[in-house]
């Protein structure tokens, strides 16, 4: 059977458009049109124009992110976990003529409340493309996922991308920078330092007394933080895991996202002898909504 459909994935700041023939991408368009940047074009209008030429009557559009929002298209309700892998696909939120969104997840509990919304579409994706029980999704806000074979069980947020940005352009931690460059080693001290002392706050405002000392070369005071925040999130993070589920870390962890960050990320678990499997974010996400339209055919 041929299965034409079209994938979008609609952030607050750009918009990114597939046209699918089974597995098969026959085109694909960007636009900055993500839905803060609308300039009062709705979003029924943005869509038609960039998949103008695509679509007949039935051709599906399956689309994922913030356009599920209260400030998108329409609100894609969240669904609560624990939630089976295949609720995904079967609670789209219709918006137009075979136009659907696909809806968030969340967790509510007295430890933990939290939301995602795109992710979960990468990570139907990459439960497919390369199994764990345990997903980590680097980014400005890094998920954390546990499953098993079926259900989305348990996930936590850590804002270690944001916080990043924030230090480097809103903080004295950046006051006086030159251009950043990038280095292994730096980036390297920076994760052991932050794996081996859990003390976060400290040692920021020492990242800073390091470059005025000229302890730390002005121009990789970011390579550094970058080490130091994920070597933080790391240690912190798999300790949180291992007292949620109750058991330790035994299978692969799969990381998903840009293969330049999931390499840091795989980096500092490796000093914790925690092995992992790579799957790039796009792949994640188109592998996951190649899933729920082949769930609507059928």
């Amino acid at each position: 059977m041929t299965l034409r459909y079209i994938a979008i994935d609609w952030g607050s700041t750009n918009l990114r458009a597939w046209l699918f023939d089974n597995k098969s991408c026959l085109d694909k368009r960007q636009s900055e049109a993500g839905i803060t940047k609308l300039k009062g074009a709705s979003p029924l209008a943005v869509l038609a124009e960039i998949t103008a030429g695509w679509r007949d009557v039935n051709t599906p559009v399956i689309m994922a992110g913030m356009i599920g929002s209260n400030a998108g298209w329409k609100i894609a309700p969240y669904l609560p976990c624990p939630v089976a892998l295949t609720a995904i696909g079967q609670q789209l939120m219709p918006v137009a003529e075979q136009v659907w969104i696909v809806p968030g997840l969340s967790i509510e509990r007295e430890n933990n409340i939290n939301v995602m919304r795109g992710e979960e579409t990468q990570l139907l994706g990459a439960c497919h493309l390369a199994p764990s029980s345990l997903y980590v999704m680097p980014g400005t806000h890094c998920k954390w996922v546990t499953t098993d074979s079926s259900t989305i069980l348990d996930f936590r947020t850590v804002m270690t991308g944001e916080l990043h940005h924030i230090l480097l352009q809103h903080s004295l931690v950046g006051v006086g920078l030159p251009e950043q460059q990038t280095n292994t080693d730096i980036f390297s001290a920076g994760l052991l330092r932050g794996i081996e002392n859990p003390a976060l706050l400290p040692q920021l405002f020492e990242v800073r007394a390091a470059h005025v000392l000229k302890a730390l070369p002005a121009g990789f005071i970011s390579e550094f933080l970058s080490g130091l925040l994920i070597g933080h999130e790391i240690a912190i993070m798999t300790k949180q895991i291992v007292s949620d589920t109750k058991q330790p870390i035994t299978q692969p962890i799969t990381i998903v996202g840009n293969p330049t960050l999931a390499t840091r990320y795989q980096a500092a678990f490796n000093h914790l002898q925690l092995s992992t499997q790579q799957v790039e974010g796009d792949t994640a996400f188109l592998a996951g909504i190649r899933s729920i339209a082949h769930a609507l055919a059928n």
